[in-house]
C-alpha cells in the first residue's frame, strides 16, 4: 500500500500545474504570429482614421514599433525617441537623437503625427508622454534664445526680421509675447514630475547649444513653437469640430498612440476567425515577426491575415524565404557588392576633389546656407547618405545596389556579408563588426584597420561608401570614427593633423556626431558602440602623445 502511494506521488505532481506555469502557458498561446499581425492590422485602421482628419500634415512612425502601423505608401518620414529617456527619475534629452529633421519637416508642412505603441497596457508609451514633450520644449527654448541674441546682436534673422526691428517691432519676432517655449505634458504625468522636469530645461537647452546643432535653420523654419497633442484609441473627437491645424497658433506634433489599453475586451471575431488582441503587438518584433518586416506585412497583408491562424506560420515562412532569395539575387541581401575600379586622381589639392567640393560646412559654423539633404539614390532607389564634403557615405548592405554611382571603394562592417567578386584590396575591406551586444569589443578592435583604410583612400581622393547591416548603427560610428580622427573642425580632410593638436572630448565627439546626423537622418548609434568609439580616439591620442 505504502509503495503503491508512494509510486503515485510522482504522477500527482506532474499532473499539477502551478499557477505561474498556466499564465505563461496561456500567454504564450495567445501572443501567436496570426494574433500579432491581426492586432497590427487593427490597431493601423485606427492611425488611417486619425491621419484622414488632419491629411495635409504628414505622418511619421517612431521606430521601430512605429513602422508595423503605418503602410509604407503613406509614411512620410522616421523619427527615433526612446521611451528610456522619458521613465520616472531618468528624464534626459539626448543629443544622439535630436530629430532635426522632424522639427523641419513639421516646420514645413504645418506640424506632423507621430505613431507608437505600447505593450505595458498604459495609453501612451513614455516616449509620447515625456520624452517627445522635453524635445518640443528644448527646441522651443533653444529657438527662442537664438532669436533673442539676433535681435539684442541688431543682426536679424531675415530681412522681415530686420524690418521688424527697425519699427520697434522686435517683441513680435523675438518669442518673449508670444513663442511658447514651456513644458506642456500630459495630465496624467504627476505634478512632481513636472516640476523635476521643468528645472532641467535650462540644462538641456545649453546642452543642445553646445552640441553644434542648427539651431539657424531651425529658427528659420519654424514660425510656430512646436506643441504635443495626444490622441489614443479612447479619445474622443467630434468629426465636426475638428480643428485646422492652420488655426493653431503653435506647430501641433499630434501623438498617436496606436494600441487600445489592457480594459478593451481581448477577444475579438471577424468574418471567418476569432483572434486574441495584443496591445502593442508591433513591439519587441525580434521575439516574435520570424523574419518578417513591416514592409513586407503590409505588402502581404491580404494574403496573411486571409489565410487565417493555422497557416500563418507557413505563409510568414515563405514570404521570407522569396524576399531572402530575391535580395541575394540582386546583390542586396547576401549582399553581393561590386566596388568600382580605382580612379587616379587628377586633383592637385588631394583635400579637395570631386563633386563635393561645391559645398563646405564647418562643424562649429552656421550651416544654414548648406544643402538640407546631401541624399543620393541608386537607379533602384536605394538611399545613400553622403556626410556634407567629407567624401563618405553611409548606407545599408541590404540596400546597396551594385550600380552606385561616384563611389570608388567600400568599407563594409556587415559581419553577414560575403566578399564582392572582382574587387581588390585597395577599394574594398570587410570588417566582420558585431553589435555591442553580442561582443563589447568588436568595433573598438576593428577601428585602426578602417581608419588606415579610409587614410589611404581619402589622400588618393576616393570616395568612400561605409555601409553595416541597417545603415543605422555600426557604419555611423565607423563614419564617427573617421571624422573625428582624420577631419578638422571645419569638415575638411587633414589626415589628423588637427586631431593631433586637439584634446579629445566628448562635447567635441558629440558635436561630430550631430553633424554627420544632419545627413544621415535615420541615424541610430547605440551606447555602447559609442563609447567603444570614444575609447578608440581616447587610446589614439595617448599613443600620439608618447
Amino acid at each position: 500500500m505504502a509503495a503503491a502511494a508512494a509510486a503515485s506521488e510522482p504522477a500527482t505532481d506532474e499532473g499539477t500545474l502551478s499557477i505561474y506555469k498556466a499564465a505563461r502557458r496561456i500567454k504564450r498561446r495567445e501572443s501567436t504570429l496570426y494574433n500579432a499581425l491581426r492586432s497590427v492590422a487593427d490597431d493601423a485602421a485606427f492611425v488611417a482614421e486619425i491621419a484622414a482628419l488632419w491629411p495635409a500634415l504628414p505622418l511619421v512612425a517612431n521606430l521601430r514599433c512605429g513602422l508595423w502601423y503605418t503602410q509604407p505608401r503613406t509614411l512620410a518620414a522616421t523619427c527615433y525617441f526612446k521611451s528610456t529617456d522619458g521613465h520616472a527619475g531618468n528624464w534626459g534629452f539626448s543629443t544622439a537623437r535630436l530629430n532635426l529633421h522632424l522639427a523641419l519637416l513639421a516646420g514645413e508642412r504645418g506640424g506632423c503625427i507621430i505613431v507608437d505603441s505600447t505593450r505595458k497596457g498604459k495609453r501612451f508609451p513614455d516616449s509620447m508622454s515625456k520624452t517627445i514633450p522635453i524635445w518640443c520644449c528644448v527646441l522651443n527654448q533653444a529657438i527662442q534664445r537664438h532669436r533673442l541674441r539676433a535681435i539684442n546682436q541688431g543682426s536679424g534673422l531675415n530681412s522681415a526680421m530686420v524690418v521688424a526691428v527697425s519699427k520697434g517691432d522686435a517683441e513680435k519676432y523675438s518669442g518673449s509675447s508670444n513663442w511658447d517655449s514651456s513644458v506642456h505634458l500630459p495630465v496624467w504625468v504627476l505634478d512632481t514630475e513636472k516640476n523635476a522636469i521643468e528645472g532641467r530645461i535650462e540644462e538641456w537647452a545649453d546642452k543642445f547649444e553646445s552640441c553644434g546643432a542648427d539651431i539657424h535653420s531651425l529658427s528659420l523654419g519654424l514660425q510656430k513653437p512646436l506643441r504635443p497633442l495626444w490622441i489614443s484609441q479612447s479619445t474622443r473627437i467630434w468629426l465636426n469640430e475638428v480643428p485646422e491645424h492652420e488655426l493653431w497658433e503653435f506647430t501641433p506634433v499630434i501623438l498617436v498612440s496606436a494600441s487600445a489599453s489592457r480594459t478593451v475586451p481581448t477577444q475579438r471575431m471577424s468574418s471567418e476567425y476569432s483572434w486574441h488582441y495584443i496591445p502593442g503587438a508591433g513591439d519587441d518584433e525580434e521575439s516574435w515577426a520570424r523574419g518578417l518586416t513591416p514592409a513586407l506585412f503590409w505588402k502581404h497583408s491580404y494574403d496573411l491575415l486571409d489565410g487565417g491562424p493555422d497557416l500563418c506560420n507557413q505563409l510568414v515562412a515563405d514570404i521570407v524565404e522569396k524576399d531572402r532569395v530575391y535580395r541575394a539575387q540582386r546583390g542586396e541581401y547576401s549582399p553581393q557588392i561590386t566596388a568600382k575600379h580605382l580612379k587616379s586622381s587628377s586633383h592637385n589639392d588631394p583635400y579637395c576633389y570631386g563633386d563635393h567640393t561645391t559645398i563646405t560646412q564647418s562643424m562649429n559654423s552656421d550651416p544654414s546656407a548648406i544643402a538640407p539633404t546631401n541624399t543620393q539614390y541608386s537607379s533602384d532607389g536605394h538611399v545613400v547618405f553622403w556626410i556634407g564634403a567629407s567624401n563618405l557615405a553611409v548606407s545599408s548592405t541590404k540596400q546597396v545596389a551594385d550600380d552606385l554611382p561616384d563611389v570608388d571603394c567600400i568599407l563594409n562592417c556587415d559581419s553577414t556579408s560575403r566578399s564582392p567578386s572582382g574587387s581588390s584590396e585597395n577599394s574594398y575591406l570587410e570588417l566582420p563588426i558585431v553589435g555591442s551586444k553580442d561582443d563589447r569589443f568588436s568595433l573598438l578592435k576593428n577601428l585602426p584597420r578602417a581608419i588606415n583604410f579610409a587614410k589611404k583612400n581619402l589622400t588618393a581622393g576616393r570616395k568612400i561608401l561605409v555601409c553595416c547591416q541597417t545603415g543605422e548603427d555600426i557604419s555611423i560610428c565607423v563614419a564617427l570614427a573617421i571624422i573625428t580622427r582624420l577631419f578638422n573642425d571645419s569638415g575638411c580632410f587633414d589626415c589628423g593633423d588637427f586631431f593631433a593638436k586637439r584634446d579629445i572630448t566628448k562635447l567635441e565627439m558629440r558635436k561630430r556626431l550631430v553633424f554627420i546626423c544632419k545627413y544621415a537622418v535615420n541615424a541610430r548609434p547605440s551606447r555602447g558602440n559609442l563609447r567603444q568609439v570614444y575609447s578608440f580616439l581616447c587610446n589614439e591620442k595617448e599613443q600620439l602623445s608618447c
